[in-house]
């Protein structure tokens, strides 16, 4: 049988497909984000995907399929840290209404423009920044995450912040 011709909808194929790509999804996953649980709740939300969809996916796309799908749970997951960042740094500042409205208004223009700012950052230099400064993890602590050299993670955040700094001057 032509691997085009496979269904991924027989079981001992799509078992066939998760015995291949879990592990590999999985520390490509941890190694991006460093979340063990959030990485391991990914793969299995990914493969969820694949099943509802194996009529509709190839055999010979299922792989591309599955890391797309997961790189995709995986940003959801970055936005919906930011949008918790923003609502804690909000709701511990509530005591706000001394600032003026324009203050304020200047305050959210800025943290769009730099949540766009970094959503345009190349891959590497926005999970380097991410991790450094949303996460708070030392650049060494980064290097092994990524298995990169220290010197390559200085290299992508010094670019992440040149980056930022062209999308928004004065910063």
């Amino acid at each position: 049988m032509a691997e085009g011709n496979v269904s991924i909808c027989e079981e001992k194929i799509y078992e066939q497909l998760y015995k291949s790509y879990a592990d590999k999804i999985y520390k490509h996953l941890f190694y991006k984000y460093g979340d063990m649980e959030k990485a391991k709740d990914m793969v299995q939300d990914s493969f969820a995907q694949l099943w509802i969809n194996c009529a509709s996916v190839n055999f010979t796309s299922a792989k591309s399929f599955l890391y797309k799908v997961a790189n995709n749970f995986s940003l959801n997951d970055v936005k919906h840290k930011k949008v918790v960042l923003n609502y804690e740094k909000s709701s511990n500042n509530s005591d706000r209404t001394y600032e003026s409205p324009h203050y304020q208004m200047e305050e959210k223009e800025f943290m769009m423009r730099l949540e766009k700012a970094i959503n345009n950052l190349k891959e590497g230099q926005r999970e380097v920044f991410l991790l450094s400064r949303v996460e708070k993890k030392k650049y060494k602590e980064i290097a092994e995450l990524l298995d990169i050299t220290v010197k390559a993670v200085e290299k992508r955040m010094q670019q992440a912040l040149i980056n930022i700094k062209k999308t928004i001057p004065n910063i």
